[in-house]
């Protein structure tokens, strides 16, 4: 499975703009800026969409180790947040809640371990990377 995003920029990195756009249309020419990643401007940001993903995929893993242990969530609530510092994103930090009928607090913290360390988000940030970089 592949999926892609395109980012489109324009102008200086403080006073350009830019726009997102993911293979699905949900982001479709959404805008980011400098103020936006660095102040408290309008559209979104790099370390927002990386809080995202990681939220979003480590609760469908999460989803799917509780249903391998026998229990089904009424509900799973995960907040990520996403620390930039120096230039480097140095910490993503999972905060989940959930209702779990017959779980024990115990067997939850086993299950939201596994679901940490196997989402392929978490796994994400240990991977190779490739660049192919050409003028137009």
């Amino acid at each position: 499975m592949k999926r892609n995003a395109t980012a489109v920029w324009n102008g200086t990195g403080k006073e350009g703009t830019g726009h997102l756009t993911t293979q699905s249309t949900t982001l479709d020419k959404t805008q980011y800026s400098f103020l936006s990643r660095f102040a408290e401007g309008v559209g979104t940001n790099p370390e927002e969409l990386v809080a995202a993903a990681h939220a979003g995929c480590f609760t469908m893993k999460l989803t799917f180790v509780l249903n391998e242990a026998g229990f089904t969530p009424d509900e799973l609530t995960t907040r990520c947040d996403i620390t930039l510092d120096n230039g480097a994103i140095t910490l993503s930090e999972l905060n989940v809640t959930g209702k779990i009928p017959g779980i024990t607090a115990e067997k939850f913290q086993e299950c939201a371990e596994n679901a940490k360390e196997n989402c392929p988000i978490s796994k994400l940030y240990n991977c190779e990377k490739k660049l192919t970089a050409a003028l137009a």
